[in-house]
Order: structure tokens, then C-alpha cells, then sequence
């Protein structure tokens, strides 16, 4: 018998650069061809904070410095015939951009800036833009 899917710590974070949050087309799943959040999985005994800056740098080739936790996310993921293939436990932080200029690659196939309100109509990863609009609501509150 396999093992059974077991939830996967993961963080990610949504870079203001002024008033543009920076998103990713993802390359890889789940949701390949959305746009989403740069991240991935928190290693063993790196604190969420710097998985995310450190998921952010490897996707994306940006440095990022993280504000706050913004939101948490499951995402679950069920085959064909309903069984659950995957469990991720993703928290989403408010950063901000301090270099690089971000570059698509094999995780990110596409890369932009976008305004948080145009966020909606771009096709995402579920609950995107509740996640950018609670990021974005953070870095007004923190002045940046």
C-alpha cells in the first residue's frame, strides 16, 4: 500500500515593486500555465520568511525582503477518479523588491508586474488575487 499523501509545508511571496505586485506563469505543478505567486517548499529548519525569499531568488532571479505573513493557502489536489494526489500548506507573504530584474525559467514560464486590481482577470491559481489584495492592503499599512 502507498503512502498516504501527507501535507507539504510551502511558502511564497507576492513582491511590490511601488504599486506592481510580481507574478509568475507557473512552469511546473500543480497549475502549469497559471499565474501565481513565486514559491515552493520550506526546507528542513529554514523558516518559512526565508523559504520565501529564497523560493522568490531561485524562480525568479529577484531579492525580495519580506514584510509579513499575508495569508494561507491549501492546495489540494485530487486525480481523474477523486484520490488525493497532493496536499500543499502554502503562506504567502507581503515583500518587497530590492534587486534584480525578474527573468522566466523551467518554474516560471512567463514573468510580469501587474497592478493588484488586474490580478482578477488573469488566469491563476486559486484565490490569487484575495492572496495579492491581502499582501497589498500589508504594505500600505507598513508604508512601503
Amino acid at each position: 500500500m502507498p503512502d498516504p499523501v501527507r501535507p507539504t509545508l510551502a511558502a511564497s511571496a507576492a513582491v511590490f515593486r511601488g504599486p506592481l505586485v510580481l507574478l509568475a506563469r507557473r512552469g511546473k505543478g500543480p497549475g502549469v500555465g497559471l499565474w501565481s505567486l513565486p514559491g515552493g517548499r520550506v526546507e528542513p529548519g529554514e523558516t518559512v520568511a526565508a523559504a520565501a525569499a529564497r523560493e522568490v531568488m531561485e524562480e525568479v532571479g529577484v531579492v525580495a525582503q519580506i514584510v509579513a505573513l499575508a495569508a494561507a493557502r491549501d492546495i489540494i489536489v485530487h486525480d481523474g477518479d477523486g484520490v488525493l494526489t497532493a496536499h500543499f500548506v502554502v503562506l504567502a507573504h507581503a515583500a518587497r523588491w530590492q534587486a534584480g530584474e525578474p527573468t522566466p525559467g523551467d518554474e516560471a514560464l512567463e514573468v510580469g508586474w501587474f497592478m493588484p486590481d488586474a490580478v482578477a482577470g488573469l488566469s491563476t491559481t486559486e484565490g490569487l488575487s484575495e492572496v495579492v489584495a491581502a499582501a497589498a492592503r500589508l504594505m500600505d499599512a507598513a508604508g512601503h
